[in-house]
Parts: C-alpha cells; structure tokens; sequence
C-alpha cells in the first residue's frame, strides 16, 4: 500500500490520555496511513494503555523508543527520520482527531497541489469547548508574513499536513522544547502553495491555562530564545523589501506572552528583549487594536494599565 500520509506521535508521560488519542487516529477514514509513535522513554504505563488501545485495529503502526527521555523535537525527529509518506502530520498525544481530519485535509492539498493543509481546531477547556478559526491563505508566502510572522495565524505543528519533502535537510530544535513549533515557519518558507480545510478537525486539550502566571524558568526562557533566533537567522537570507517590517513583527509577538503575565518580572523581560522592534507596534494591524495598545503602554513602562488588561483578559477567559 503506498502511503500518502506518516503520522508522527510522540508520546511521554500520558498514560491517561494516549488511549483516546490512539483511538482517534485508528478510526481514520484515510486508509493510506502509517502511524509511528515514538517513546520518549516514558517512565508510566503510557506504552502499554496504547498496544492495548490499538489491538484491534489493522492498521500500519510502528512503536518506536528512545532509550533515554530526549525531549519533544528530538522525538519528533526520530519519527521523521522513520516516515515513508508523502506528507507528515504531527499529532500530540493528548489530543485527538475527529474521524475525517487527515483524510479532509490529503484530499484538500492533493486538489489544490498544496505544500501544506492545514484545518481550524477546538480548543477544550475540560466541559467547555472553543472554536478556533484560522485564517485562509492561499499562498504560502502570505501565510509567512500575515499569518506566521504579523500574528493571524499560530505555527503550532498539530492542525497542520506538511509535504515530507519540504522537511530535508530540516529537523526540529533537539534540546530546545520550548518553541520548537516555530519550525513551522521554516517549513512555510520552503513551501509555494497552501490550503485551509474550513473545519475545526483537531482537539486541543488545554490543561495548563496558568502556565504564564508564574516566573518562566531561565531553560524556558532560552529556548524560547533560542527557537527565536533560528527563525531569525533563516529569514536574515530572505529577500524581501519589507523584510525588517515583518521580522519586527515576528519579534514582537515572540514576547507578547510576557504582557499577559501579571508579572513585573515578566514586564521587564518583554522590555529588554527585542527592543528595536517596538517601533513597529502601532505598524502591525494584523494583530487587534488591544493586543496593538498593550505594547504601547509597555513601551511606555505604564505597567500598571498593562497589568490591567492581563486581568482583564483572565475574566474575559473565565479563569
């Protein structure tokens, strides 16, 4: 069977999720897939609650392991490594599909002759459910700059079906967890053609709602950095007019997270990162009017509005 998709799961620690999300993918409509999960080495019964959850299913399944625990992108790349399909999907392992995702999306790029689909999504909060849409691009070069780059659009690697050919010679950032979706972008930046499938045909469980409420680890903080910088450095090569506007952008939303904080600590980090990008603020009207007025008052060191509207954001979210 020739086979049009490799979905890529690395799995750690999630014994009581992997079950759903192995069942999820077993129950695709898409026949012409091989699945590769990949045991970072986790230390629970993550492993046996999946050989259990596929058993009865016949499907091209490999369960690859690591010896010692290496981290998401090295996982992710031992999976690349082992792919034979025509496209890659990466797909986290506490989450799920609904049945018509990968199926939906092969078809839509397959048509279109596309580098990447990529679907809108739920975003789970426990029993309550958001629908996320995501912006329709055409040309991967306007998902780089308005979507990637300017904010319109996130560069997470789940929602997502990427043609195996644009990954040679690129791999994920091993030993820099934090960000490594960035490389997304990178893989945007090889591609010509995209396509949106206009469903929310991805679950993503959202169970760490408070994670920037608390001082981020320095580890955190350099590889957030680090991820930065290796987009950074790619784009310094590209050829563009308006290379400066758009890679100021980028610098931008890199450190917005630090505002939503309520954290002076965190305050301070927004401002001493990137600082030759806030000029563009009040440029980027990708981004809404608010998101535009909070770096403002950062810029201005008027913290306290800034803390404000973190508050703000928190009751609009219903934490």
């Amino acid at each position: 069977m020739e086979i049009k998709v490799s979905v890529i799961i690395p799995f750690y620690k999630v014994q009581d999720h992997i079950a759903r999300c192995a069942r999820s993918l077993m129950e695709q409509t898409l026949q012409e897939v091989e699945f590769i999960f990949v045991n970072d080495a986790s230390p629970d019964g993550s492993e046996k609650v999946l050989r259990e959850a596929i058993a009865g299913y016949s499907r091209k399944v490999r369960v690859l392991r690591h010896r010692v625990n290496r981290g998401l992108p090295a996982a992710r790349n031992t999976g690349l490594a082992a792919a034979r399909g025509e496209f890659i999907y990466h797909c986290d392992s506490d989450d799920y599909l609904e049945p018509e995702a990968l199926e939906l999306m092969f078809r839509a790029a397959e048509k279109e002759m596309a580098d990447i689909a990529y679907c809108d999504f739920w975003l789970d909060f426990g029993t309550r459910r958001r629908k996320m849409e995501t912006p329709t691009y055409i040309s991967a070069g306007r998902m780089l700059k308005e979507g990637f780059l300017a904010g319109a659009m996130k560069y997470n690697v789940w929602n997502k079906l990427a043609r195996r050919s644009l990954y040679e010679g690129l791999s994920f950032p091993e030993g820099h967890s934090m960000g490594e979706d960035m490389t997304m972008i990178l893989l945007s930046i090889r591609a010509a053609k995209v396509v949106r499938v206009a469903k929310p045909l991805y679950h993503y469980m959202k169970t760490n709602s408070e994670a920037f409420t608390s001082k981020p680890s320095d580890r955190y903080l350099e590889d957030i950095r680090f991820n930065a910088e290796r987009v950074l450095w790619v784009l310094d090569a590209w050829e563009d007019p308006e290379k400066e506007y758009w890679t100021s952008f980028f610098k931008l939303n890199v450190k917005l997270p630090f505002l939503i904080s309520g954290s002076l600590d965190q305050y301070r980090i927004w401002r001493s990162w990137y600082p030759e990008a806030n000029r563009f603020i009040s440029a980027n009207r990708i981004l809404p009017f608010r998101t535009r007025l909070v770096q403002i008052f950062a810029a201005l060191g008027l913290y306290p509005l800034v803390w404000l509207y973190s508050q703000a954001l928190k009751i609009r979210n219903g934490r």
